[in-house]
């Protein structure tokens, strides 16, 4: 399984890398494997100001609709556009090309108070 260690990670299989105060966020490895075939992702518009562990949308597969919940407290300043015409890269690129969303993060406590990659592996078993 695929757990890059400057990721941070929620229970829910979100990821988060922080670049300064901006979190990029996206569905980890695991999340998508189990999800099947993304044939669609449905998620916020810029602007929208997300609670820690409020629904922000879903990913539809063949097997199934997921929520997504979003990592932190913050407002949405960027979702991938590239999604809307190949959500499929959620599967082949869940930490690179296939992310979902940028915030601006209200609160940094919230992301230290995230798993490390160990973490999250010792919930997966």
């Amino acid at each position: 399984m695929n757990l890059p260690a400057e990721l941070k990670y929620t229970k829910s299989h979100e990821w988060i890398r922080l670049e300064g105060d901006t979190a990029t966020i996206g569905i980890t490895d695991h999340a998508q494997s189990e999800l099947g075939d993304v044939v669609f992702v449905d998620l916020p518009t810029a602007g929208r100001s997300l609670r820690a562990e409020e629904t922000f949308g879903t990913v539809e597969s063949v097997k199934t609709v997921s929520d997504i919940y979003a990592p932190i407290k913050g407002d949405v300043v960027e979702v991938n556009p590239a999604l809307a015409g190949d959500p499929g890269l959620v599967n082949t690129d869940p930490y690179g090309d296939g992310w979902l969303m940028k915030v601006k993060v209200s609160d940094p406590a919230d992301v230290a108070a995230l798993l490390d990659a160990a973490q999250y592996e010792a919930g997966l078993a």
